[in-house]
């Protein structure tokens, strides 16, 4: 395995940045720990092809940038979830279809060479299969299947934070955290989306929805038949009397232009599963000033990263469960702090984070 030798971009106050390639299997991958204060950096691996025009130079860059992003947001996550863990992601430049078992032990040997300082999980692309047999190459490994030692499929407890947190935000922006009676647009109906329509139809909750896969739609039709509205898109929900914007597939998706325009379609709360929801920071400070409240992804979407830590100290569900549904009582203090220090929720959430942080570092 060797040092990719393109000139990369800058750490971005990470404390380690690892950028290798193994020729015989094909891995290209990026590690990126940007904190251990709290404990051993934990955080997903995702694999894709970051396509950019056939720009492979451009493609790698993509992905190192998207892997400091995501690891900086884990060091909040795990901080506001209350693990003793800090903030690392993993990035795997390779087309997720064509993965093989050399490549993905490839990727274990590299996690291996850190020695601990980063745990390794499940994230888009990735499946508990693919982290059975990293496994296989390093211990550090979470995420992995219930034979192997693990608890499954994260996407369970992740949806189980992102109901808790937007009851919380549904308090604060409609003055109760029942949803009863709500519409809300949930974009990306898959492991997490999927199972959060299942919270929403069970407090009464309207769901209009939207997804690509039509297997995806069928198997929600299957569980909720005639209950859910399907829709095209962004553009299909947003045509929707919605009260409340959930985004669950990848990130980047309320922009400078989406901002401004949500609050003239009636959503007064976004509350959704994927990671970095907001395209750029100032795009919180749009929200705010729209009247729009943002219940922050990474404390609603904790539930994930919640139950492959559990793995490491005993794997009991059900405590990972009771952990996570404290995720109602941190949104409802964040959102609380944000109003009465007059910040937006995006920088309340990392205050609270970054005091339990600070905590830790003077032990």
């Amino acid at each position: 395995m060797s040092q990719l030798c393109d000139p990369w971009i800058g750490f971005d106050g990470h404390e380690e940045v690892l950028v290798a390639q193994d020729d015989q299997s094909g891995l290209q991958a990026v590690i990126a720990i940007h904190s251990t204060v709290l404990g051993p950096s934990l955080g997903g691996v995702r694999m894709s092809t970051y396509a950019h025009a056939g720009d492979e130079s451009a493609a790698r860059g993509a992905a190192y940038a998207d892997a400091l992003r995501l690891s900086r947001a884990m060091t909040y996550k795990n901080a506001l979830a209350g693990l003793n863990h800090g903030g690392g992601k993993a990035v795997i430049v390779h087309d997720p279809n064509s993965k093989t078992s050399d490549l993905l032990h490839a990727f274990g040997r590299m996690v291996c060479s850190l020695d601990g300082r980063y745990v390794t999980a499940g994230d888009v692309g990735m499946t508990v299969h693919d982290m059975d047999t990293i496994g296989e190459a390093c211990r550090w490994t979470t995420g992995r299947s219930v034979d192997k030692g693990g608890v499954g499929d994260s996407g369970i407890l992740t949806a189980v934070g992102v109901h808790a947190g937007m009851r919380a935000g549904a308090e604060a922006a409609f003055g109760s955290p029942d949803l009863a009676g709500l519409t809300v647009g949930v974009l990306g109906a898959g492991k997490v989306g999927g199972r959060l329509i299942g919270h929403l139809l069970a407090d009464g909750a309207s769901v209009v929805a939207s997804d690509p896969s039509a297997s995806v739609r069928a198997s929600i039709d299957e569980l909720h038949p005639g209950r859910v509205e399907w829709v095209e898109g962004v553009d299909g929900l947003l045509a929707a009397d919605l009260d409340v914007l959930s985004p669950n597939a990848l990130g980047g998706l309320i922009t400078t232009q989406l901002a401004g325009s949500l609050a003239e379609r009636g959503v007064q709360l976004v509350c959704g599963g994927a990671n970095n929801q907001l395209a750029t920071p100032e795009v919180g400070d749009l929200l705010d000033a729209a009247g729009v409240l943002y219940a922050p992804d990474f404390c609603v979407n904790c539930g994930g990263v919640v139950q492959v830590a559990e793995e490491l100290v005993g794997a009991d569900v059900e405590r990972a469960r009771a952990t996570v549904e404290r995720v109602f009582e941190t949104t409802r203090s964040v959102l609380a702090r944000a109003k009465a220090e007059g910040i937006t929720p995006v920088k309340a959430a990392e205050r609270e984070a970054e005091a339990r942080i600070e905590s830790a570092r003077g032990r």
